[in-house]
């Protein structure tokens, strides 16, 4: 189920609420969210998505799905279902499931129609002619030499091109609306062109394909969308939107609103961007969890309520912004907090001998999974002679105030005893290869005199009994906050080029090996824990029987605060 949404008013609730109260739609609210199956959803697309389907929400109507495939080049199934997987991950539920390519015959027929009016004809010039006619935004552009053929003549020609007569990219069939327009889009913008590739639904039947400008509006009409939200880059083709309903003849009309997009710090929102990450193995797939893509995020650990509450604290506004991606992080170490048991690992270990503990004892010690909520219970941690700590738990010569272990300093072991360092070995370069440390026996924690304070725990692990486990600690893919750019489009591109001088973070990925209690070893692929001290981490889909594998989430702690 969808959490509630937040009564929190924004211009498109106004929008809505004034439609509804002019009785535009007969009192109906519904909305679509239109992605295009070339890739995975990423963060950026959350923000849209939740616009689409929380207004529909709002108001009592419903929110259909619709895939925009009519690029065939890029898209693929995959992509469908991995879609519909994150939707319902996020607890959004679509009403009816619609493709662009189920209306090709459809938006045919209303490209033929436009033809036979003449309010559309075919062009043979060239995309850089095309370029050059168009003029720019501070002169109008010129009339194209073939915009004068007769409605037959493009109409011959028109056929020819959906038979596969002439050669990709050789004719257009464009819609004769004003070259002066101050408006570029609506200087007889392109409608349909020619692509041979075999389209991941119809296969081979076509060989033309409508543009977006055109399909889109021409979808939202036939399935009866009453508001057509959408991120503001497309405010300037709302003309042509509007323009290509009303010459269609379609009743119902659509309202296009525009909100901002979302950006984020260090972050990179372009799918072209993403696939060159991908197909280049800058990334390990769509999932990496580096990646803003759900799919990315899940793996990472993100949860969908994290990702929710993120969406609704930006909120929706008209003027783009770039948001500090750390933000989101406070969401997710927000949730987390709430909901993720607790558990002991040690990420870069030192082995620490009681030396007046029983060689062959194992006891056990009990852990609760939340120190503020018992219904979450307990766990065992098994509890011997040899144990690792982290390395910074121990300094030989630690500063006044280091409350962890040093020499002839105390120290209590999380749910177990208080213990004392007695001595330490170090190897030939001066680092501490053991520490060797005495238990009092009665301060275990949980029995009678265990009441004995000294200022720091720190957590521990077995070294006899314990799962050995690889931790991917994951940071930000690019060290520019400034992401936003878009970078020139080329076929031959270089990661130069594809990122506009943008830096890939080569610490993006540390991987170490590390030690936890043997209880993690049952959890299951993707889910998520504290461990104490450290961070929080989530078991990865990776993980074998003989080498577990935790992703870091997100650090324990933040600098960011909300303003």
């Amino acid at each position: 189920m969808a959490e509630e949404i937040k009564e929190r008013s924004n211009f498109i609730w106004e929008a809505i609420k004034a439609d509804l109260a002019e009785g535009k739609n007969n009192g109906r609210v519904q909305t679509r969210f239109p992605p295009e199956p070339n890739g995975y959803l990423h963060i950026g697309h959350v923000k849209a998505l939740t616009v689409d389907f929380a207004m529909a929400e709002k108001f009592g109507g419903v929110c259909n799905l619709r895939f925009d495939d009519t690029n065939p080049t890029k898209e693929k199934e995959e992509f469908v279902e991995a879609i519909k997987d994150d939707i319902h991950w996020l607890g959004f539920e679509y009403g009816s499931v619609y493709y662009a390519s189920e209306q090709y015959d459809q938006i045919f027929e209303y490209a033929c129609d436009l033809i036979r009016r003449g309010l559309a004809y075919v062009d043979d010039l060239t995309k850089e002619e095309m370029r050059e006619y168009r003029g720019t935004l501070k002169e109008p552009g010129k009339n194209s030499p073939y915009r004068d053929r007769t409605p037959e003549e493009n109409m011959d020609l028109f056929l020819r091109m959906k038979n596969g007569e002439f050669p990709e990219g050789s004719r257009t069939l464009r819609a004769k609306i004003d070259m002066a327009s101050p408006n570029i889009n609506l200087r007889d913008p392109a409608i349909y062109r020619i692509k041979y590739a075999t389209h991941h639904r119809t296969g081979d039947k076509w060989c033309i394909y409508p543009m977006y400008d055109f399909a889109h509006p021409i979808g939202d009409a036939l399935e009866g969308v009453t508001h057509s939200l959408c991120s503001l880059e497309y405010e300037i083709h709302r003309p042509l939107y509007d323009w290509v309903v009303e010459v269609c003849g379609f009743e119902q009309k659509p309202r296009q609103i525009e909100f901002a997009r979302l950006n984020l710090t260090n972050t990179v929102m372009s799918k072209r961007k993403l696939r060159y990450l991908v197909e280049n193995n800058i990334v390990a797939g769509w999932d990496d969890p580096r990646m803003p893509t759900l799919a990315g995020m899940r793996r990472r650990g993100y949860t969908s309520a994290a990702v929710r509450d993120f969406i609704d604290r930006v909120g929706v506004a008209k003027t783009d912004s770039v948001v500090d991606h750390r933000m989101l992080e406070f969401c997710v170490r927000n949730d987390l907090n709430e909901v993720a048991p607790r558990a002991m690992a040690v990420l870069d270990p030192i082995k620490v001998v009681l030396t007046n503990y029983p060689e062959d004892k194992t006891e056990i010690c009990t852990i609760e999974n939340h120190p503020k909520k018992p219904e979450m219970g307990t766990h065992d941690v098994p509890f011997t002679r040899e144990l690792y700590i982290e390395r910074e738990d121990f300094m030989v010569d630690a500063p006044k105030k280091y409350f962890r272990l040093k020499p002839d300093g105390e120290v209590r072991l999380k749910g177990a005893y208080i213990v004392k360092c007695d001595s330490w070995d170090v190897d030939e370069s001066g680092n501490v290869t053991c520490v060797y440390c005495t238990v009092d026996f009665d301060t275990k924690s949980g029995m009678p005199g265990a009441d004995r304070k000294v200022k720091g725990t720190i957590h521990w692990v077995s070294a006899k009994e314990n799962m050995p486990f690889e931790a991917r600690l994951y940071d930000v893919l690019f060290l520019d906050e400034d992401t936003t750019d878009e970078a020139e489009e080329t076929e031959d591109e270089t990661e130069a080029v594809a990122f506009g001088g943008q830096k890939l973070n080569p610490e993006s990925l540390t991987v170490v090996r590390g030690y936890a209690e043997p209880w993690l070893a049952k959890a299951k692929v993707g889910e998520n824990f504290q461990f104490m001290r450290t961070a929080y981490f989530s078991k990865d889909k990776d993980s074998t029987d003989e080498l577990e594998v935790f992703n870091r989430v997100v650090t324990l702690k933040d600098s960011f605060k909300l303003d």
